[in-house]
Parts: structure tokens; sequence; C-alpha cells
């Protein structure tokens, strides 16, 4: 079999996977992390308030989205996007958002309700001791939450929060079900195109496996590097 295999079509290939497949994959990635970690922040933040209303709501967000398939929620939000743009403006049709604001919407409040637990745990990691002392120091709780809690939350959380966008790096393969053109669209496309399925198909896992392997043994060394600091 990999005899016939014809590694010229992967090489003519090339500029158009990456410079448009994997750019885009890599947009995606990095701005959905950017995105969810924020807004998971201020999810964690909310659970972990004290008040019922916002724990609830948080909570329940985060439920939600952690117990549907992320392909699902993929196409929940390619159809509904436009509705909700509609129902903001006030317009007398869906707004036409495009796939990758769809796409991107999608990831990151898919990925806010992961990194949600994830800060909350490394909230929840620092000593209790630490915000008694910021406030007997005279610091309100935003103040002690932003300068004392929080930096110290990110750096323990900096290797899982590293790990989930290696994870979710994989998962952007997902948005070729809405013929969105990421690394594994580019190569599907080229193979659908040409009938060279199993080069292109095989080019997308090695390069997906060799990324994923590097990224991860990077978070390792982070990761050690971290617990020698303290």
């Amino acid at each position: 079999m990999f005899s016939n295999i014809d590694w010229d079509v992967i090489v003519r290939s090339l500029p158009y996977l990456f410079f448009d497949g994997m750019r885009f994959t890599v947009i995606l990635t990095l701005l959905a992390t950017a995105g969810g970690i924020v807004i998971g922040t201020l999810l964690a933040l909310m659970r972990l308030s004290g008040i019922p209303a916002l724990a609830l709501l948080a909570g329940a967000y985060v439920n939600l989205i952690r117990s549907m398939p992320l392909v699902l929620v993929i196409f929940w939000f390619y159809f509904l996007v436009p509705y909700i743009g509609q129902w903001a403006t006030g317009a007398e049709r869906p707004i036409q958002v495009g796939a990758f604001w769809s796409v991107l919407v999608t990831f990151t409040l898919f990925e806010a309700a992961y990194f949600c637990e994830i800060m909350r745990a490394g909230i929840q990691s620092i000593s209790h001791g630490q915000a008694q002392a910021a406030q007997a120091l005279g610091m309100t709780y935003p103040t002690a939450m932003g300068y004392i809690i929080l930096p110290q939350a990110f750096r323990n959380m900096v290797p899982v929060l590293l790990t989930q966008t290696i994870i979710l790096f994989q998962d952007t393969s997902l948005v070729y079900v809405i013929s969105v053109t990421d690394f594994l669209g580019a190569a599907s496309k080229i193979a659908q195109r040409d009938g060279r399925l199993v080069e292109m198909y095989l080019f997308a896992a090695i390069v997906y496996f060799a990324i994923s392997l590097a990224a991860s043994h990077f978070v390792r060394r982070l990761q050690h590097r971290i617990a020698i600091i303290r």
C-alpha cells in the first residue's frame, strides 16, 4: 500500500495546507483560548462568589455545556448566532456573521466551561490565609483577588490551561462539518479533489501528532519548572 503513495501531492499542497488551513486552526485556537480563559475566570469567580444566584447561574451553564457534544454545539451556534445577532440589533433578517465568527463564538463559550473548572480549582488551591492577610491589610475582595489570589492561581494552573489548549487545538478539526477550511478541512478538500485520501489524511494525522506531542513535552517541562519554583 505504501509503495503506491504519491508523496508529491503532499509537497504540492503544503502552501495551501499551512498558509490557509493551519493558519486558520492556530488563529482559532489562540483566540478561543484567550476568550475562554477570560470568560472561564469570570464564571469561576461567580461560582465562588458566595452569591447563590450567581453561583447557580454559572454552575448551570458549566454543567449544560460540559454535557453536550462539541459537534452539536458547533451546529447549534452556526445556525443560532445569526438569529441572536438579529435579536440584539433589531434587524429584520438574521445577521450574516460568517462561519469564522460562528465557530469562534462556539469554541470560546464551549471552552469557557472547562477553563472555569480549571480556574476554580486554581483559586481554591490558594491558602485561605492569604485572602485573610489581604483583608487584614485593608484590601477589598476584588483587589485581593486581582493582586493576590488570581496571579498565584494562574501560575499554578498554567500547565493545565496549556493542556486544555492542546485539546482545543485538536478539537478545532471538527469545524470541517460546516465546511470551514481549517487544516483538516484543507487536507480533506485536496484528498477529495485528487483522489489521494490515504496520503492527505495520513499527513494530517502526522502533523497533528507532531504538534500535540511537542506541545505536551513543553507543558511537562514547564510543569517541572513551576514545581521547582514552588
